[in-house]
């Protein structure tokens, strides 16, 4: 069996890979704790002195609105780290999932991205994911692959489901942002697809992939669905994002088309109101 890396263990996406797996000794997962990937050179030696078949890269600064004033971290994470692993994984013949994001696309199109789209992030997140993109790209390691995602939240960690659900019991109302459109991506369904995947890489340049559950709704409908599953009394208003400003600029529209990714793989990706009442259970059942 493959020995696999996975980094950021404890974010969404790490430990969703982590309950899938379980007991599985080929896998070893690292946190910030193991290593820091904003250090390049900890992470060069931690990697010189291990032997990895495969390496996930699940981790990421994605703190969206801090890293328009840390920029030097989220480009020592987003980028310089991803050219370490991908440099690892062309030298050692490593397969390589990297994850990326929909924040890399300008986020005012009309039709759902396709992977071949242009690309023109709108803030510092989506600058430094694009830029460990074509890093890995411009390095190349064999089998290897960039899935861009979406709106990711899961029974760990600290996301959208979770923040609505703690605000809904606070509140009797809240306004929620309804000119922002994409799509939510649970994180085990996004774990599920790249532990298929794995398996099956077998590719001579790096490829770009899409995931995200299917379906298409607003953070306004994202944050009803949530409420009528849970049976909150909470009143949601719509509001535009210019009633709501940030640091960071948010894309309007974000919405991918995952054609490619599920003929490839022969991935079925669930409805995202479907995922969303699978993880709301688990969270019920994790209290």
């Amino acid at each position: 069996m493959s020995k696999v890396l996975v980094t950021g263990a404890n974010g969404q996406l790490g430990s969703e890979i982590r309950l899938l797996v379980g007991s599985d000794k080929d896998f070893t997962f690292i946190t910030r704790d193991d290593v820091d990937l904003s250090d390049t050179l900890a992470l060069e030696n931690y990697l010189s002195a291990q032997s990895f078949d495969v390496i996930i890269n699940c981790a990421a600064y994605t703190a969206v609105d801090k890293a328009e004033e840390d920029k030097d971290k989220a480009f020592a994470i987003n980028s310089e780290a991803v050219k370490v692993l991908a440099r690892y994984a062309k030298d050692k013949s490593a397969r390589l999932i990297h994850v990326s994001t929909d924040y890399v696309y300008e986020g005012k199109g009309y039709r759902p991205y396709l992977e071949s789209d242009a690309v023109l992030p709108q803030n510092v997140y989506g600058a430094s994911k694009l830029e460990g993109e074509r890093a890995i790209k411009a390095i190349n390691p064999l089998n290897s692959i960039i899935i861009r995602t979406s709106w990711v939240y899961s029974t760990f960690g600290n996301n959208f489901v979770k923040t609505m659900l703690r605000l809904g019991k606070e509140r009797d109302a809240l306004g929620v942002i309804f000119d922002q459109v994409g799509t939510p991506t649970y994180a085990k369904d996004l774990a599920q697809a790249v532990l298929d995947i794995v398996p099956k890489l077998d590719n001579n340049s790096v490829e770009i992939y899409h995931y995200s559950n299917e379906g298409v709704c607003s953070w306004y409908d994202f944050a009803k669905a949530i409420f009528e599953l849970e049976n909150i009394a909470c009143e949601v208003s719509p509001i535009e994002t210019s009633a709501y400003p940030t640091p960071a600029s948010r894309p309007n529209y974000s919405l991918l088309n995952k054609a490619k990714i599920k003929k490839e793989y022969n991935i079925a990706i669930p409805y995202w109101k479907d995922s969303l009442r699978e993880c709301l259970k688990s969270l019920g059942d994790f209290k």
